[in-house]
């Protein structure tokens, strides 16, 4: 059975919607994505859909939407986005904390920068993860 893997900010509007988005994209052979905040947004961040749509061809605000984390499966996995101020409070420990700086409000260099991290991590976790099995 494939594992549940949650990504956790508090708005759950950008950074945490790029990694379920991209977790769907490149892992959904190995775990499923899922994304949550311990607030929401009224909708994803614009900047992120549209590199989103740019750089992979992915519509975030076709298959997402801002959500809290008791809207999603409980997750074998937590990760958090990264903690500037405070990491949100979930109920548990996070197992990792990719430490990525928020790039709302930011140039188009920053934010693929951010997304290219994503990428990179998402492809990690996916083989670590591919090898327990």
């Amino acid at each position: 059975m494939k594992k549940k893997v949650a990504f956790i900010c508090v708005h759950n509007s950008c950074r945490s919607q790029i990694a379920e988005a991209l977790g769907k994209h490149f892992a959904r052979d190995v775990f499923e994505s899922y994304s949550a905040g311990t607030e929401t947004k009224e909708k994803i961040n614009q900047d992120a859909v549209r590199l989103m749509k740019e750089i992979y061809g992915i519509d975030m605000e076709k298959t997402q939407y801002s959500k809290t984390i008791e809207k999603i499966p409980t997750a074998d996995i937590a990760i958090s986005m990264g903690c500037e101020v405070g990491c949100p409070y979930i109920g548990r420990e996070f197992g990792d904390n990719w430490g990525l700086v928020d790039p709302s409000g930011k140039s188009d260099g920053e934010f693929r920068e951010v997304i290219s991290l994503i990428e990179g991590k998402i492809t990690e976790l996916k083989t670590k993860l591919s090898e327990k099995k």
